[in-house]
């Protein structure tokens, strides 16, 4: 089975200062015992929202708030991780996602890279740019009900053109919110609290996807991930397999 865990932003990651070197090095501990055992799937971090962009699409029209900003409604239905140029090269992947899809919103956000938290050196000469596509949920979405036949289609489709053009790297699918659970603290306790979500204000900062047994071992997974971060909520949800 497979699992997302998301964490979410907190005002030192907002602030945009590296991580302390103390969470670096307990979250690369607790990675590299993943990959061992052989339950890594995927995983990133996101930069702040100081260099993201928030798009509507509605009507055939497109809205853009450019970071910082608060987060509204950032319960997402599932990711898409790109290789690009510059973030204008994403947002014209954003614009043909929307064709595909019709009206939607959706979050652009450029991926953390080893040098940002001083784990390596950057590369001399140019360098892609991983920007992280998160859509966010529709009621329609919640419900469970599926994309029609022409926009599964046209989602394959553009998938396919992604590839082709060598920007794609990875997707997840994630299913509704209803069978997650979401860890938060709760007068200095930790409390995990069963979905279905309303909504999530928190703006998601990272994912991590496991190859897990269950979703009881992918929340005793999290919990290991929240005693890292400390006071971060964090979500944890099953992806769709196909």
């Amino acid at each position: 089975m497979l699992f997302i865990v998301m964490h979410k932003t907190d005002p030192k990651m907002e602030a945009g200062g590296p991580p302390d070197q103390s969470i670096v090095t307990r979250m690369g501990a607790l990675i590299g015992e993943t990959i061992r055992a052989g339950q890594m799937h995927d995983g990133a971090g996101l930069r702040p929202s100081s260099t993201r962009v928030r798009l509507t699409y509605k009507s055939g029209r497109c809205s853009k708030e450019h970071g910082p900003y608060k987060g509204v409604n950032e319960l997402a239905t599932g990711l898409t991780m790109i290789k690009v140029n510059s973030m204008d090269e994403a947002l014209e992947w954003a614009d043909r996602y929307a064709e595909a899809v019709g009206d939607v919103e959706f979050e652009l956000g450029p991926v953390v890279e080893p040098w940002d938290i001083g784990v390596a050196p950057k590369p001399t000469g140019p360098v892609p740019l991983r920007v992280l596509m998160l859509p966010k949920a529709t009621k329609d979405y919640e419900a469970g009900k599926a994309p029609s036949r022409e926009v599964a289609a046209k989602l394959e489709a553009l998938t396919d053109a992604m590839k082709q053009a060598g920007v794609f790297i990875s997707s997840a699918e994630l299913k509704p919110s209803a069978g997650a659970a979401r860890l938060t603290m709760v007068q200095g306790k930790r409390k995990w609290t069963d979905g279905p979500f309303a909504e999530s204000k928190e703006l998601v900062a990272g994912f991590t996807i496991l190859k897990i047994g269950s979703r009881q071992e992918a929340i005793e997974w999290a919990n290991r991930y929240a005693d890292i971060l400390v006071d971060n909520e964090v979500d944890v949800r099953e992806v769709v397999e196909r």
